[in-house]
Order: structure tokens, then C-alpha cells, then sequence
């Protein structure tokens, strides 16, 4: 445990971050999940719609500091295949 009264607000805001951090990222995988969903289902208007919605969310946790930018792109990128896949 710290003894330093600054170091024991960087532990509460820590704390705090990391459970932001955990929503996000599990609102994240959600939205994927839809999205991959949609594909499956093969309904063409909710894929477009939940893609959408992913890449929007991927887009949020770079800038939110949760996913480096190269890894999104590369989830973006997997996500556009499957959707023009879907035709």
C-alpha cells in the first residue's frame, strides 16, 4: 500500500480508469459480436448497420487510448472483408 498521500489518489484513479477502460472494451466486443451476427444471419441492412456501428467504436477506443491504431485498422479491415463478402 502506498504511504504518500499522491500516490494513494493515483491507486483510486487507477481503480477508476480501469473499470471505464473494461466498459468500453466490453461494449466493444459486443458490437462486434453483433456485427459478425448480422453476417451470419445474412441479413445485408442490419450487417451494414452493426458495421457501422464496430467501426465507430473501434474508432473511439483509439482515440480513448484502449487499442492501438494499427489494431483497429486491422479489425476494421477483417470486418469490411466479411461484410463484402456478404455480397
Amino acid at each position: 500500500m502506498p504511504n504518500i498521500k499522491s500516490a494513494k489518489k493515483r491507486v483510486k484513479v487507477i481503480e477508476k480508469r480501469t473499470l471505464i477502460n473494461q466498459m468500453r472494451k466490453t461494449s466493444l466486443k459486443t458490437s462486434i459480436k453483433k456485427f459478425e451476427a448480422a453476417v451470419d444471419s445474412g441479413d445485408r441492412a442490419s450487417a451494414v448497420s452493426a458495421f457501422n456501428d464496430a467501426v465507430k467504436k473501434l474508432d473511439q477506443s483509439v482515440s480513448k487510448g484502449i487499442l492501438h491504431k494499427n489494431n483497429a485498422a486491422r479489425k476494421k479491415s477483417q470486418l469490411a472483408l466479411k461484410l463484402a463478402k456478404l455480397g
